[in-house]
């Protein structure tokens, strides 16, 4: 068993005002909620209004739809941004002009890791929900977790969050992006799988490889590297609500992880049973008038979208699937594009929207309507209207999924058909 310490309420430094950059981000919103638990006066900017800055104003979050340097003012005391804007943003420029102290989100997520006991769940597939089942657990057993992670927590029907106010220990996704967990300190590290991704920024596998080893490095001889070898030990089937056999291995790690802080693994099933999971994955939407079952989750990687396809096949076997996907960044789109060809095989109809560019230009050697042209059983649709005629017949035979890391998750289009 690894014992840990529990922190009491954390200053981080003496600053009074946070302004948050890019602060409808899943990630920097649940450090947003952390500054503001903690007495400060927060603000922020983000790009569009999302269900992430309506609740964080109706916390008493000022939120400026129109990211520009005259928010940033002279006695704002801290600055937090995404690592997603460019280096010549007008409100991270303005900040440094003004000798405000700045740092990057990854940078000041590891200003509170330093100071408190920190379980980080790291992994190229998997992490969200392994970080919200190892939440669980710490929940179940009263040890009073501080939780970040990247989508909501399903506590209940009503209450969703993506931060936990705790004075335990810190659970933490870890995102390899940039190589942004190595600012973490983590006592006890959970590696779920490894996999190619990011490749705008890495060269290859074993760049990524590289980076999960310098994570690892930073782990005290006191601490605990968890892994596939580790929590494949774990025997199956672990009951839960959340279907599929990517969550089993999900949990095998979260109840590895309640193992090595003295958790017992009969308490950490019983906490799993009851797991509602999170936001986007898997999430029951609805049914359409016709009664066709609506589905959504993020998905946006080769395999992850096998997966979860899987997960919808193996759960309704005799259901046509329907999925509107829409794929994330144009160098993910093409640099892995035999894999995505490959990904949808449990599909029935695909309908392939245009790329969600995100941080990136437009390449236009690359396209949805490319990507839709060597996928069986795919068609490019332009918009979220097309989408809505293309379903304009679906019945009780059907399930409708939805995937995708961007704006996806705001389409409405089909719910229409409800």
């Amino acid at each position: 068993m690894l014992s840990y310490f529990y922190s009491m309420a954390i200053n981080l430094s003496s600053q009074q005002k946070v302004y948050f950059i890019g602060i409808g981000g899943i990630g920097v919103s649940a450090l947003a909620r952390k500054y503001l638990n903690d007495g400060y006066e927060v603000s922020g900017s983000d790009r569009t209004a999302s269900l992430i800055t309506t609740e964080l104003e109706k916390l008493g979050v000022k939120i400026f739809l129109k990211q520009k340097a005259g928010n940033i003012t002279a006695d704002i005391n801290l600055v937090i941004y995404t690592i997603a804007i460019p280096a010549n943003h007008p409100e991270l420029t303005r900040a440094r002009k003004l000798g405000i102290k700045v740092l990057s989100y990854p940078e000041a997520l590891g200003e509170l890791s330093h100071q408190v006991f920190t379980i980080a769940i790291a992994g190229t597939h998997g992490k969200t929900t392994t970080t919200a089942m190892v939440a669980e657990i710490l929940l179940t057993a009263r040890r009073d977790p501080m939780v970040i992670v990247g989508s909501l927590l399903r506590r209940s029907d009503k209450h969703r969050s993506n931060f936990i106010a705790g004075k335990g220990p810190l659970v933490v996704e870890a995102c390899e992006y940039r190589r942004s967990f190595l600012n973490l300190s983590p006592q006890i590290l959970v590696i779920t799988n490894i996999d190619t991704d990011h490749l705008d920024y890495y060269h290859d596998l074993a760049d990524i490889q590289s980076a999960f080893a310098e994570l690892a490095s930073k782990v005290p001889r006191s601490g605990k590297v968890i892994t596939e070898k580790e929590y494949h030990q774990i025997k199956l089937p672990i009951k839960l609500l959340v279907p599929g056999q990517h969550n089993q291995r999900n949990a095998q790690a979260a109840i590895a992880v309640a193992k090595t802080v003295g958790i017992s693994e009969s308490l950490a099933r019983r906490a799993l049973a009851s797991f509602r999971g999170t936001w986007r994955r898997f999430e029951y939407k609805g049914k359409t008038k016709k009664g066709a079952l609506i589905y959504d989750d993020y998905a946006h990687h080769p395999t992850e979208i096998k997966a979860t396809l899987a997960t919808a096949r193996e759960e309704f076997p005799r259901r046509r699937i329907i999925v509107i996907f829409q794929p994330h960044l144009y160098s993910r789109t093409k640099l892995l594009f035999k894999e995505f060809t490959e990904s949808f095989g449990d599909a029935d109809e695909i309908l392939i929207l245009p790329i969600y560019a995100a941080r990136e230009p437009k390449d236009k050697t690359i396209s949805s309507r490319i990507l839709a042209t060597v996928i069986p059983r795919a068609v490019y649709v332009p918009n979220f209207l097309a989408v809505e005629k293309r379903l304009a017949k679906v019945d009780r035979h059907d399930l409708i999924l939805n995937l995708g890391a961007g704006d996806v998750s705001l389409n409405h289009a089909f719910l229409n058909l409800r």
